[in-house]
């Protein structure tokens, strides 16, 4: 990204973007592609993401819904960092959509 990019109103109309499969059960709406990145994701009730690594930090506002990792549940309002070194799993019982930006992507876990 060489520009600024802005999202105007994005708070009051993330519900209207167009969001495409990611994983199982998670969509994804990119923001900003590549590293670093940011997006929107959408987990139906009951999906999840694997155990994972962060190369580098990780920011996370739940938008709606609850996410939740080994440390806990997250609901709507929540603003979540993982910084480069940790690893965690992550699931929504009931579904949830978070805004995520990532300075490195993930490495999966075995």
């Amino acid at each position: 990204m060489t520009d600024p990019m802005a999202f105007p109103n994005l708070l009051a109309s993330w519900q209207d973007r167009a969001f495409q499969p990611f994983r199982d059960g998670v969509e994804i709406c990119p923001l900003l592609e590549g590293a670093p990145g940011v997006a929107l994701l959408r987990y139906a009730p009951g999906a999840g993401v694997p155990r994972h690594l962060h190369p580098g930090l990780e920011t996370i506002l739940v938008l709606d819904g609850v996410q939740s990792d080994e440390r806990g549940d997250y609901p709507a309002g929540t603003l979540i960092l993982n910084p480069e070194g940790t690893a965690h799993s992550v699931w929504s019982v009931e579904g949830c959509t978070v805004l995520i930006q990532w300075n490195r992507p993930v490495e999966f876990l075995p």
